[in-house]
């Protein structure tokens, strides 16, 4: 039998992992939307990743979640499967994907307010001052780099933090009802009804004209991001403990530069560099004064994501 020790830092990798999974989620979704829509890629990205779900859980011949639970399912679905990433499309089709890492760095800080509100939690006056801090930053940076004022790439991109944060604590809940991988697994596909006919609809004309690059991007928003990621990070919640494991997810916005940098060729500034640090800093702060952990909590899930998020 493994010792504690040896599975928190399985935990740890299999956090890491995911963590860089949701890292790649802007850059390829940034050379996606090069080529294909938005509404496309959306569409595609979810239909992809809820017929593989499907699969997986006919051949493990998982139940059906109780009807207590379909409520929950669908705001998460609606949330996490066709809001989030549709909005977060329309951002990287305006603003780079170094941009993006900065402003999406505050998911777990709204992701933390809605669960706040969800579960009628009282947190420490600390929490509330990083997050305050948190989302001025964010605000202050799209604004010295829109000139003064906010762009339309940042609008869809603070509308997808929003809606990102409802969808991940809603299937957070849920997480205590059945695995991680369960549930964002049955949240795909009970989206399968509006995405397989959206991505129909929506599917570009002339596929061969679509170079192979933007086809990679989705297949790794659709596969990783949208799907497998999840699998990594809420294992490695379960191994190392969600406290521990959750303070991966820091790393994120530097990973998402790093991997805009070498594949989507973006210059990473000082300015972006010290915007996201200050990010992670009241992310950080939020995260420990948000209250007392649970003892011996279920499964819970912290994501992106990522990104979602994915």
């Amino acid at each position: 039998m493994s010792s504690p020790a040896s599975r928190e830092r399985l935990g740890l990798v299999l956090g890491f992992i995911g963590m860089a999974i949701f890292g790649g989620t802007l850059p390829a979704t940034r050379i996606a939307v090069a080529e294909i829509d938005p509404i496309a890629l959306t569409s595609l990205r979810t239909a992809i990743a809820g017929l593989c779900s499907l699969v997986l859980l006919l051949v493990l011949r998982r139940p059906l979640p109780s009807r207590a639970l379909w409520g929950q399912l669908v705001i998460a679905m609606l949330c996490v499967a066709v809001l989030f990433p549709l909005l977060m499309s329309m951002g990287m089709q305006r603003v780079d994907a170094s941009h993006g890492g900065v402003v999406l760095g505050v998911l777990p800080i709204a992701t933390a307010l809605v669960a706040v509100a969800v579960t009628h939690e009282r947190p420490r006056p600390l929490f509330w001052i990083a997050s305050v801090a948190g989302a001025a930053l964010v605000i202050a940076f799209a604004l010295r780099q829109g000139g003064g004022a906010l762009v339309a790439g940042d609008l869809f991109l603070f509308a997808s933090v929003a809606v990102a944060a409802i969808g991940y604590a809603f299937s957070g809940r849920l997480t205590a009802q059945m695995p991680g991988w369960e549930v964002i697994s049955w949240i795909l596909v009970i989206a399968l009804p509006l995405s397989i006919p959206a991505a129909a609809l929506t599917m570009p004309a002339d596929v061969s004209q679509i170079a192979l690059k933007p086809w990679l991007g989705l297949l790794y928003v659709a596969l990783f991001s949208q799907w497998i990621g999840f699998f990594a990070w809420n294992a490695g919640l379960a191994l190392g403990g969600i406290a521990r494991v959750s303070q991966v997810q820091l790393l994120q916005p530097f990973v998402t530069f790093a991997l805009a940098a070498f594949f989507n060729d973006e210059t990473i500034t000082l300015q972006i560099l010290l915007f996201a640090a200050a990010v992670v800093v009241t992310v950080a702060i939020s995260t420990r004064t948000r209250g007392k952990a649970a003892p011996a909590a279920p499964q819970r899930d912290h994501e992106p994501p990522q990104l979602a998020a994915s």
